[in-house]
C-alpha cells in the first residue's frame, strides 16, 4: 500500500480502501473532518467523485471474479478512467481474467490507500461489467501513457476495454476509530438495498443495545430507539442483547 499523500481532488490527507464490484452510485455520508462530497452526499455527483478518486488517487485495484468451479480468483487491474456512472479498465483477450469477465459479467474491486488499518477508509461495491471493445483504447492510452510502454504500437490490439457500470456498496472510514463513518453507494439503475441493523416497533426502550454499542451510535431519546446507520460498525452486539429480539439484520453486511 502506498504511503498517504494529500488528495489532489479533495485537499485533505486521505487514507482510502475501496472494495468494489459492479456498477455504482453514491448515496451520501455524514459529518466529520472529511471531504464535503462524503458528508453531503445524496446526489449523483458524489458517485462520480468516488470513482474519480479511485482512478486518480488509488488507480490500482484488486479484482475478484469467479472461475468455472465457483471459486474466487483475484488479480490486479489499473483503473484507466472514470465518469459519473462508470469505471473503465483493460485486459488482454488471451487472459483467463478476460474469459471470466465474459462468462460471468460480474466483478468485485478492492483498492487501498493508507498506512495502516487504523488510518484507512474503504469503499466497497459489487455489480456488473460490460465489454466495450477497443474503440476507447486511444483515449485511455493517452490518459495512461505508461500503457504505451507495455503494449507498444499495434500490440495494443490485444487489449479490450471493460466498463464497470452498475453497482452497490459502501464507503467505510475508520481513520477516527471512535467515530467511524459509513455511507451507502449505488451506481446506475441499481436499486439500493438496505444493509445494517434496524430496530423494530417492539422496542421497549431498555437501552441495553446502547450499553453494548462500541460506537454509541444509537439514539435513545425516543422509543423505539434508532441506530445511526452512518456510524454503525455492523458488529451485531445490539441484536444479541435485545430482550425483545426486535433488531433486524438486513442485507449483506
Amino acid at each position: 500500500v502506498s504511503c498517504i499523500q494529500r488528495s489532489k481532488l479533495f485537499g485533505y490527507d486521505s487514507r482510502l480502501l475501496l472494495c468494489l464490484s459492479g456498477k455504482f452510485q453514491s448515496a451520501g455520508a455524514v459529518g466529520r473532518t472529511a471531504p464535503a462530497f462524503l458528508l453531503e452526499g445524496g446526489d449523483a455527483m458524489s458517485a462520480g467523485r468516488y470513482l474519480k478518486y479511485l482512478q486518480e488517487e488509488i488507480h490500482t485495484a484488486i479484482a475478484a471474479t469467479i472461475d468455472d468451479g465457483g471459486l474466487p480468483v483475484t488479480c490486479a487491474v489499473d483503473i484507466m478512467d472514470a465518469d459519473e456512472n462508470s469505471l473503465y479498465f483493460l485486459t488482454a483477450k488471451g487472459k483467463s481474467f478476460y474469459d471470466r469477465l465474459k462468462k460471468k459479467g460480474y466483478i468485485a474491486l478492492t483498492g487501498m490507500k493508507g498506512k495502516s488499518t487504523m488510518s484507512c477508509a474503504a469503499i466497497s461495491l459489487r455489480g456488473k461489467v460490460k465489454e466495450l471493445g477497443n474503440t476507447l483504447l486511444p483515449r485511455l492510452f493517452e490518459k495512461n501513457p505508461y500503457m504505451k510502454k507495455i503494449y507498444p504500437g499495434d500490440t495494443k490490439d490485444a487489449i479490450e476495454v471493460f466498463r464497470l457500470y452498475e453497482a452497490q456498496g459502501e464507503y467505510f472510514d475508520i481513520s477516527n476509530p471512535s467515530n467511524i463513518v459509513r455511507d451507502t453507494i449505488t451506481i446506475g439503475k441499481t436499486e439500493a438495498v438496505q444493509t445494517g441493523y434496524f430496530i423494530g416497533k417492539e422496542c421497549i426502550g431498555c437501552k441495553l443495545c446502547y450499553s453494548v454499542c462500541p460506537q454509541k451510535c444509537i439514539d435513545i431519546s425516543s422509543v423505539p430507539v434508532t441506530i445511526n446507520q452512518n456510524h454503525c460498525l455492523h458488529c451485531g452486539r445490539c441484536a444479541e442483547i435485545c430482550p425483545k429480539q426486535c433488531i433486524e439484520k438486513r442485507g449483506s453486511l
